[in-house]
This record gives structure tokens, sequence and C-alpha cells, in this order.
């Protein structure tokens, strides 16, 4: 299957991050990619009590913000945070997002 397209690394606007993170399920998506892990789109969203399309939605809006990755291995969809990406951008960002929001909003799970 073909990969999802993704913006250049040079392409990827601070404006359009910025706009992503401010929707609470999608910055809670940010938080459980924080630690590099990578999480299949079928489970990510689990603990959101989200239906399946709306949270394609989101990860399709972070992919297209350049937040994250979505990587196709067979039948599955894999999503991770793209982190060396955003800290050559915006050095510090995500470090500073994912601090402020895990003060603000209690983790799921």
């Amino acid at each position: 299957m073909r990969q999802p397209p993704h913006p250049a690394t040079a392409d990827i606007q601070l404006t359009d991050v910025l706009r992503v993170l401010g929707d609470p399920v999608r910055l809670e998506l940010v938080r459980k990619l924080a630690d590099g892990s990578e999480l299949s789109c079928s489970t990510a969203g689990d603990d959101l009590d989200i239906h399946k399309s709306t949270l394609s939605h989101h990860y399709r809006a972070l992919r297209e913000a350049g937040v994250t990755r979505t990587r196709v291995n067979g039948r599955e969809r894999l999503l991770s945070l793209r982190r060396a990406d955003l800290d050559a951008r915006f050095p510090g960002l995500i470090d500073s997002i994912v601090a402020a929001s895990e003060l603000a909003v209690p983790a799921h799970g």
C-alpha cells in the first residue's frame, strides 16, 4: 500500500502546527506519542471515546500539518511524532507544549 503524503521538513509551518495542537484531542494524541513511541491508528485513540471517523480526521490533520508521520505496514497504519523534524524547525516547541499540557490537563488512562 502507498504511504500517505507528508510535508517536507522545510514546509512545516508554525501556524499549522499550533492550529492543530489547539484541539484537545490532537494535543492528547501528541502527548501519547511524545515519548517516541509508535502507535497503531486503530488503538491510539481507544481511551478517548471518539468515533473512528472523527479520529481519522484528527490523524489526517496532524499528518498534514507535519506533526505526525503515518506509516503503512501491511493493513496497519502506525502513527509517530515527527519530533526530529519539528525540533529542527522549531527547537523546544514540542517539549514546551507537552510540558504545559501535562500541567493543565490530566492524562487519560
